[in-house]
């Protein structure tokens, strides 16, 4: 085998494992993505929760409060 055979052999090894690894890296790059929009999901349904109870809190009248002759 000539030198510029073992060249390019390496050359297209080299070219096989970055193919391989840009393979894999996007991936795990879409598999965070579904793991954000599932947590932003969450955190969505957590803030709506979270301004209902706000609401309904200011709406409830005063828990344990003084009379004012005290």
């Amino acid at each position: 085998m000539s030198e510029d055979d073992n060249r390019l052999t390496r050359l297209e090894e080299l070219a096989a494992h970055q193919a391989k690894t840009i393979e894999e890296l996007s991936d795990q790059l879409a598999g965070q993505w579904r793991t954000i929009e599932q947590m932003r999901a969450k955190l969505d349904r957590l803030a709506e929760r979270f301004l209902a109870m706000e609401e309904a809190a200011l709406d409830a009248p005063p828990a344990n409060q003084r009379p004012p002759h005290y």
